[in-house]
């Protein structure tokens, strides 16, 4: 008879890091500038340049 060999647990599933940059969201807020002398007119929205709006950190 021939010996068994001992099972390998399996690997454990790690979830991704929340990105820092947009906290996870995905979104982060910016400044919009108008005007000549460039006065702040208030925030808008986009996609995380760090995430690509998925929200998590690459380990690429």
């Amino acid at each position: 008879m021939a010996a068994k060999k001992p099972r390998k647990a399996p690997a454990p599933v790690l979830e991704p890091a929340a990105c820092p940059a947009c906290k996870g969201t995905g979104e982060v807020s910016r400044t919009v500038h108008v005007g000549r002398k460039r006065r702040p007119a208030g925030q808008q929205t986009g996609i995380c340049l760090a995430c690509l709006g998925s929200g998590e950190v690459t380990t690429d």
